[in-house]
């Protein structure tokens, strides 16, 4: 093995393998565990990933999937400037901001589905759930690709939202050695670092290290953050058909909550973008989390490989708040509650799976069968004052006073919440003739909680199961055009109880979809138009008998029509864009109106981004573009009793190799200095957008 024409045989030999990712193509990176394998830097530039992994945990191409899949990889997230997950949403169709909690983790909708509230959608880590409990929101200096699943996912990854799901998937420790350091200085006080390093620490040892410091203002007054971010890899050669992996990150986060500004009379505008509501006396709201990622893949022959992980992530969240409560009849006096939370986590997940290829006569079947378990323990602590009015903690919103005497919460949450599960997955990829291809797969879930709360002395628990099937077809029309159709099942417990204690029944889904898919002759551009149809049960709703309850008795539905097209375009041109056409809404309810719109999700959006890129008299390379994003009116609140306007912004960018180991690059957001409402959880808690903001970034190989 110390012979690297060996090592690299080796490598190459896994990339072969069933469910992995193939050499040389490093944006179609696998998920979930698959594989590391070394891959040429020359293919990262591609802006349009050929095949996929995160969709059926085995590299599919992208052409014969029965379901609209949008790969994000490392060159479109250069040319983006993006640092948070955030900053690639508007890329794909159909995503729309939520409710972020003070800007403290990450919370999105994907088709109009949401997730839980307080936790948001799920999103993967490598194919492991990874935003159980609270994170801070994601960085992206380790992320070679985000991969957007668009519809259920609960066939493979269990309990998940019918819309889609996101799964991040990390660059990998590469044998060849490479370097570089990234500055950036922006405005709003913008700092940031990032470093990233790979190479061989034996001839069958390779390590990766990415890490990035950060502090940055904000167009919110008294609104800064700071971050430390760390994240090693380790990938071992253990003989010829052996792969050890480990990688872990270290995320540490300091921001004060900030809950936005307020709606006076139905307008989310009618304050300054600026004014900050809460208490800069509170200080800042601390977060910490770290996780850890071990995989062992083995090649058992030719066609059959085993693939085991465990995955732990554990963290911490603890800080004070002010918060607004109660917006006065003046207009003008806020009515605040001041919190301290004090929150803690634990989550563990195990993965084993079998995969591999056989034929039944003519018929070719790519076969995977696999379990998996997890542990979650959430201790969440609260203390809160939500002073009367004759004593209130309040502020004049037009003219901002800080520093009054802050009164003591006490406690008003104190729970032990305990999670576990198995799930048993079965799919089978079929090759029917040369055209036609079929995706089958049914996984089995059983989910038991205990919620333990200690102020009232009650414990609820729940012993559920659900079963998750899919069933995709897929047409090759040519070696262009793919149609396909497909129809699933999902499922997402819910947390809490009833009146009598008791736990509500788990959310219940059913989806169907219908799309045609485009690519190039040379495979560097493709294009997807899907249409689906979406409803979703067993929502918590007002009970009509027992004020301050819920029961599990509300009904959404979501359907629409969706565009994505990507790729290199002549020797000059990279282009990504997308429409979205999304109607979701509120189909029963005991207290919302029929036909009332989920909160935050647009009917219309689409954004483009077009770079031309070319040589200088040097030899060096350099590029310009830019492109609009367009968002449409949402509705504001639960209710759909006021609405969030309509916007437009632009971004514009510019880059220089101005020597084979420098790189410049200018990126400006939000060119226009357009005012506008990124989203908002209620009339008392809106966050506005970010106003116009530039960043210049030097890039140093070494």
């Amino acid at each position: 093995m110390n012979n690297p024409s060996i090592r690299l045989a080796v490598m190459s030999l896994f990339a072969c393998a069933p469910f992995s990712a193939p050499a040389l193509a490093a944006d179609n990176a696998a998920s979930g565990l698959a594989p590391i394998v070394v891959t040429d830097d020359a293919e990262r530039a591609a802006y349009r990933a050929r095949s996929n992994s995160s969709a059926t945990r085995t590299d599919t191409p992208l052409q014969e999937l029965p379901q609209a899949v949008q790969v994000i990889g490392r060159q479109q997230l250069d040319d983006l400037a993006a640092t948070r997950l955030d900053d690639v949403l508007q890329s794909v169709s159909g995503v729309a901001r939520q409710n972020n909690f003070g800007g403290l983790w990450d919370n999105y909708s994907i088709r109009g589905f949401s997730g839980n509230e307080n936790g948001g959608m799920n999103i993967l880590w490598n194919g492991f759930a990874s935003n159980r409990g609270y994170a801070p929101p994601r960085d992206t200096a380790n992320v070679e690709s985000v991969d957007f699943l668009k519809g259920p996912a609960a066939a493979l990854y269990g309990n998940s939202e019918p819309g889609g799901t996101i799964n991040v998937v990390t660059k990998k420790p590469q044998f060849k050695a490479a370097n570089s350091v990234d500055l950036s200085v922006g405005t709003n006080d913008f700092y940031r670092s990032t470093i990233d390093s790979t190479g061989a620490l034996a001839p069958t040892v390779a390590y990766r290290l990415n890490a990035a410091l950060e502090t940055r203002g904000s167009v919110r007054d008294d609104v800064r953050s700071k971050r430390e971010f760390l994240a090693p890899a380790l990938t071992w050669v253990l003989g010829d058909h052996t792969i050890l992996n480990y990688e872990a990150e270290f995320l540490r986060q300091r921001a004060p909550l900030d809950r936005g500004i307020v709606a006076i009379n139905g307008n989310p505008a009618a304050l300054p973008a600026s004014r900050f509501l809460g208490e800069p006396n509170d200080g800042d709201i601390k977060m910490e989390n770290q996780s850890h990622l071990l995989t062992l893949e083995h090649r058992l022959n030719e066609n059959w490989q085993l693939r085991t992980g465990v995955f732990h992530k554990q963290g911490a969240l603890n800080g004070y708040s002010t918060e607004a409560s109660a917006l006065q009849a003046d207009n003008a006096t806020l009515r605040r509650q001041r919190r301290y939370r004090d929150y803690s986590w634990h989550d563990t997940s195990l993965q084993a799976e079998l995969g591999g290829k056989f034929n039944t006569g003519d018929i070719g079947h790519e076969v995977l069968a696999g379990i998996e378990a997890d542990w979650l323990t959430l201790d969440q602590r609260m203390l809160r004052i939500n002073p009367s009015a004759g004593a209130p903690y309040a502020i004049d919103i037009n003219n901002p006073v800080y520093g009054q005497a802050q009164p003591t919460p006490t406690l008003n949450t104190n729970t032990a919440e305990r999670q576990s599960s198995v799930g048993l997955y079965l799919q089978d990829q079929v090759k029917l003739a040369q055209r036609w291809r079929v995706l089958a797969g049914v996984r089995f879930d059983t989910f038991k909680s205990t919620l333990n709360d200690m102020r009232n002395n009650k414990v609820t628990t729940q012993d559920k199961g659900a079963v998750s099937p899919r069933l995709g077809v897929t047409y090759l029309l040519s070696d262009a055009f793919s149609v396909y159709a497909s129809a699933s099942k999902s499922f997402r417990p819910n947390t809490g109880a009833d009146f009598n204690s008791n736990a509500f029944a788990p959310e219940t889904s059913r989806a169907g979809e219908v799309g045609v898919k485009w690519q190039s002759a040379d495979g560097r551009s493709g294009a997807t138009l899907a249409a689906f149809d979406i409803t979703k049960q067993n929502v918590l709703t007002a009970d009509p008998v027992n004020t301050g309850f819920s029961i599990s008795a509300g009904e959404v539905k979501s359907h629409g029509v969706e565009f994505d097209f990507s790729g290199k375009f002549g020797h000059h041109w990279r282009v990504a864009g997308n429409l979205a056409w999304t109607d979701a809404y509120v189909a029963r309810d005991n207290t919302l109106k029929t036909g009332s719109r989920l909160v935050n999700v647009p009917r219309t959006s689409g954004s483009l981004l077009a770079i031309y890129e070319d040589a200088d008299a040097r030899g060096g390379v350099w590029g310009i573009g830019g492109g609009p994003s367009y968002v449409g009116a949402r509705s504001g609140d639960q209710g759909d009793t006021f609405e969030l306007p309509s916007y437009v912004t632009a971004r514009a960018l510019g880059y220089w190799q101005v020597t084979p180991k420098v790189r410049l690059s200018l990126d400006v957001n939000n060119l226009f200095n357009k005012r506008y409402t990124a989203s908002s959880y209620s009339n008392l808690w809106i966050m506005p957008g970010d106003e116009r903001s530039a960043a210049l970034t030097v890039r140093v190989k070494f």
